[in-house]
């Protein structure tokens, strides 16, 4: 959840997971917030949807989400509450009170039935209450059904519903200005009075009862509820659901887009039930897919941009034109400004934890001087200085140097802690530390060995240097590739002198995400 993904789709119904699997395909880092209320979780089975037929929806969506960890896509089960839109992305906020970010979102909530105010209703929803032919009629072929008229497509319903058996009664209840012509016509029965409730014996549909108390013996009542769309938290990036029509009449809501899913917010896209009510469950896969797609070349040209500026832009020194060489389409930057710009652009990018490895090997430690190189916003550096030692902070983001003082005079701590500015292929530190750590400095392989060798060189006699990064044969998150800015912590190792009188490299594997993630971890104790 502290990362920023390229992209986070919310749902993860048929189209988000469908959305997700193609850009995971297309090597995309991808979070998907499902809030866990798919609106055909009550149904039996998947209808119509090719290879797939009578595929049990809740059996469906877990073989999406394998499909998708097998790419290196992430799921979280949460619910989203906003979205913010900033100059580099979004910032997605959930119920729990965690936050995540996105280059792109694509929204996949689906729809909510309004279900009519009949007693025992609701409960049979989606089992013999019933409210698409295609969806359902084939199992009740045959069957005594009956049409609940609830607005304009009573007529249009019961006629498609005569099509699959002979015995179709239709209920005036509260909506009984229609056509009564073809539906007499093709033998449909019509019934008047408001219908009070649905009775069922050993769970099956044996009746629907009206308010005079008569009982009209039915196997499957068929409701045409008008639907919501889920999506008022997008009220703040002005997106408001348009009415769907039906002759004249209104029948639900929408999210508008075009063809492909995109809105009227650059970089949001919505596929499935929430821009198409009458999407089945293979159409709303098709819309997911091809949103995702859309994002993805998008996401292309967008790259191929950024790498054509910076090959043009001058560098100044060595480290910068290894920082351009290296951003190619699919590495994030790594130089000065583009780190400024990701923290300028949203308010918080890191949790504020200190690294597991960190205190794994620092809590048994006298404390004394400590550098933490790559601070980041402070999370190590304040742990540190909360632990007694006093700290030297070192990043090259002004923006994450100033929140990390911020918070280290909030815990009490801002005496014991320097915050310096600067690049680390250039600082030099003016003294020794009985502790330099740094944690996940992925930049080009010439500047990381200046800067390795230079933190090597700070440690002072009796010091500990720790180095931690991302393992580079860890792919589940759906890192980047970018083999350049990889190391192992063997690779670590062999740089250093006879200076040390133990060295240890090895990997490990902690928890992040609710998954299994591993660092390669280097610990070097100085003579």
């Amino acid at each position: 959840m502290d990362e920023k993904y390229d992209v986070v789709v919310v749902g993860g119904g048929a189209a988000g997971l469908s959305g997700a699997v193609a850009l995971a395909r297309s090597r995309r880092s991808v979070l998907v917030v499902d809030s866990g209320e798919p609106r055909n979780a009550p149904a039996g089975h998947v209808h119509n949807y090719l290879g797939r037929e009578s595929t049990p929806p809740a059996e469906l969506l877990s073989l999406g989400r394998a499909e998708l960890a097998g790419y290196g896509g992430e799921v979280v089960a949460q619910t989203v509450t906003s979205i913010a839109k900033g100059d580099n992305g979004f910032e997605i906020s959930l119920a729990d009170g965690r936050r995540t970010h996105a280059r792109r979102v694509l929204v996949a909530t689906g729809l909510v039935d309004e279900l009519p105010d009949v007693a025992g209703l609701a409960a049979r929803w989606g089992r013999d209450v019933l409210h698409c032919p295609y969806c359902h009629g084939w199992e009740v072929r045959d069957r005594a059904v009956g049409v609940l008229s609830s607005g304009p497509l009573t007529v249009h319903q019961a006629l498609m519903w005569r099509q699959l058996t002979d015995d179709v009664v239709v209920f005036r209840h509260t909506h009984g200005d229609f056509d009564e012509t073809p539906l007499l016509a093709r033998g449909v029965r019509i019934v008047d009075g408001v219908v009070a409730a649905v009775e069922a014996e050993d769970d099956q549909l044996t009746g629907v009862r009206l308010e005079s108390g008569e009982v009209v013996a039915r196997e499957a009542l068929a409701v045409a509820a008008p639907a919501k769309t889920r999506a008022d938290f997008l009220a703040p990036l002005g997106i408001e659901p348009e009415p769907v029509e039906f002759n004249g009449f209104v029948i639900g809501t929408r999210v508008p887009a075009d063809a492909t899913g995109r809105t009227s917010v650059p970089g949001l896209w919505v596929a499935g039930n929430v821009t198409d009510m009458r999407a089945q469950v293979v159409v709303s896969a098709a819309a997911g897919l091809m949103a995702g797609a859309a994002i993805n070349g998008e996401l292309v040209e967008e790259e191929a941009e950024e790498a054509v500026r910076l090959r043009e832009m001058p560098f100044s020194h060595e480290m910068e034109r290894e920082v351009a060489r290296a951003n190619h389409a699919d590495a994030p930057p790594f130089d000065r400004a583009s780190w400024e710009e990701r923290y300028r652009s949203q308010d918080e990018m890191w949790s504020g934890r200190p690294n597991d490895q960190l205190v794994t090997e620092a809590r048994d430690l006298e404390p004394g001087h400590a550098l933490d190189a790559g601070c980041g916003e402070g999370g190590d550096a304040i742990w540190l200085a909360q632990q007694g030692w006093r700290v030297t902070a070192v990043d090259f983001s002004t923006t994450a140097i100033e929140r990390g003082r911020a918070q280290a005079g909030k815990l009490g701590v801002a005496d014991r802690i320097a915050w310096v500015a600067a690049d680390l292929a250039e600082w030099v530190p003016e003294s020794k530390f009985d502790l330099v750590t740094t944690h996940f400095l992925h930049v080009p392989s010439a500047a990381r060995k200046v800067a390795f060798a230079r933190l090597a060189d700070a440690v002072a006699p009796g010091g500990t240097l720790l180095v931690v990064g991302h393992d580079p044969a860890d792919h589940h998150a759906g890192r980047p590739h970018m083999p350049d800015m990889m190391f192992t912590a063997e690779e670590v190792a062999e740089t250093l002198d006879q200076s040390w009188a133990s060295v240890a490299a090895e990997v490990r594997e902690r928890t992040a995400a609710e998954r299994s993630v591993r660092d390669t971890v280097l610990v070097a104790r100085k003579k």
